[in-house]
């Protein structure tokens, strides 16, 4: 599985502030105190928390498969951008059967491409940002070809992300310009293969210029190329091609000469600059992105996630609770064995006796017992964890998902369903529900003792 870039991390952040913003608050227990255990300053836990947050609700994987659909997206921009290119060269060169008019062939090629660049520059330039058609297209394809309703927020939160630096701009510029360097590559390919293979003519016409402007205009254009060794017809070759009896054949090579070098100069080469001008400006950017913490969103994670007792770069030493996880210094009193309870009654006997370098955690019997321990768990997960549930009571929602999360927080785990008091007996079809429950967790369970497990790790 592809690791997250630090962009990816922005980026689901950001994604989870959206989501939180429109829908409301997330179920965050477990996010917060996963956070706070990590070391690091605000953006670094807010991070932490999203993406757990993320990986927990499925936007994570959204995000993959976003930018998958991103990827297929681009392929069929591009493959649309040969074709494309293509076409402008089969219009501007005709069937072969009559001549063909230079500057219409030069206007085919270039035209549009002229116009839609003086666009996208006068957009950078005026507004500070690009009104990129294709670059929206692209979002739009991405967030279609992805299908998936936790990817609702993706593409929102990148946008926003990216105009903090105004760096939009540059990804869709570089784009852009890459499709239509593409666009014109593949016109100058398929240009040099028909030249290759049809004898083309080439001439101008004018009702009301005069030939002296062709002249000029046909000089003045083929001046760049003529510097890179392109041919430029004389100005008898361009008053003879404006003779209406027909083609001068000296000329043939000289005006295949020109036209490339001008579709090459004018056309490729200024988009190929702009496109690798544009990346490098993101590439540049994108390493200064980060959270804007002045966000309402953000603002109020502060105190949950970096509370004013706590100091930088300190961590507190580990509670009374769990003496032999952290203070013992031999390996296996290292790797730290726990023995849990969770609502017992008064009539079940607890605690056993425990072996040696197995700690009691108590029972589990209100909220903030709850939360004390899942926080410690978190700086100091044991290797081996018991969970003893008495399976006279109904395995509702809240016990399953507090085994779930107490499970994540130790290497193994396993689930003690305790046997009955003196004169008691268990009910079968509540212990078979205790069973489905665990075993949806896909966790371990068993009716008997695990002391010697939890003391050595084998039965």
């Amino acid at each position: 599985m592809t690791a997250l870039t630090p962009l990816d991390n922005l980026w689901l952040t950001e994604a989870v502030r959206l989501r939180e913003e429109q829908a409301g608050a997330l179920d965050d227990l477990e996010a917060n105190r996963r956070a706070r255990a990590q070391a690091g300053d605000l953006p670094t836990r807010i991070q932490h928390r999203a993406l757990w947050l993320a990986e927990r609700d499925g936007m994570l994987a959204a995000l993959r498969r976003w930018k998958q659909g991103a990827r297929l997206a681009l392929i069929a921009l591009a493959m649309i951008a040969v074709i494309s290119g293509a076409g402008l060269a089969f219009a501007a060169m005709g069937d072969g059967q009559t001549p063909v008019n230079v500057f219409w062939a030069l206007g085919s090629l270039l035209g549009l491409n002229l116009i839609l660049l003086i666009s996208w520059a006068s957009g950078l330039a005026l507004a500070g940002e690009s009104t990129a058609s294709l670059g929206r297209l692209w979002l739009w394809l991405s967030e279609k070809l992805a299908r998936d309703a936790q990817a609702a927020q993706l593409a929102p939160a990148l946008i926003l992300l990216l105009q903090r630096r105004r760096l939009n701009r540059w990804v869709l510029g570089a784009l852009v310009n890459g499709l239509w360097f593409l666009a014109l590559l593949s016109a100058l390919a398929l240009l040099l293969m028909l030249m290759a293979t049809r004898r083309y003519g080439f001439v101008w016409e004018t009702t009301i210029l005069g030939s002296d402007t062709f002249v000029s205009l046909t000089q003045t254009l083929g001046t760049l190329p003529a510097l890179l060794g392109f041919t430029v017809p004389t100005e008898a070759m361009i008053r003879a091609s404006g003779d209406s009896t027909g083609v001068v054949e000296s000329a043939r090579q000289a005006w295949a000469a020109w036209l490339v070098g001008v579709l090459l100069v004018y056309g490729i080469v200024p988009r190929l600059i702009l496109a690798l001008v544009c990346f490098s400006l993101w590439k540049r950017g994108r390493g200064a992105l980060s959270l804007d913490l002045s966000l309402p969103g953000y603002s109020e994670l502060r105190e949950r996630l970096m509370p004013s007792s706590e100091r930088l770069g300190v961590n507190d030493a580990a509670p009374e609770l769990l003496p032999q996880i952290v203070s013992q210094g031999n390996t296996q009193s290292s790797e730290g064995a726990l023995l849990v309870a969770i609502e017992l009654d008064e009539d079940q006997p607890w605690p056993p006796a425990l072996p040696e370098h197995v700690a009691d955690a108590g029972v589990l019997d209100s909220r903030e017992s709850r939360h004390k321990l899942l926080d410690q768990l978190t700086r100091f997960p044991p290797a081996r964890l018991v969970i003893a549930c008495d399976p006279r009571r109904s395995p509702d929602r809240g016990s399953l998902a507090l085994i779930a999360e107490l499970a994540r927080c130790a290497a193994s785990t396993r689930v003690w369903l305790l046997p009955a008091p003196p004169a008691q007996t268990l009910d079968a079809e509540r212990v078979s529900d205790w069973q489905t429950g665990l075993q949806q967790l896909e966790l371990t369970w068993t009716e008997t003792a695990p002391l010697s497990w939890l003391e050595t790790g084998y039965e």
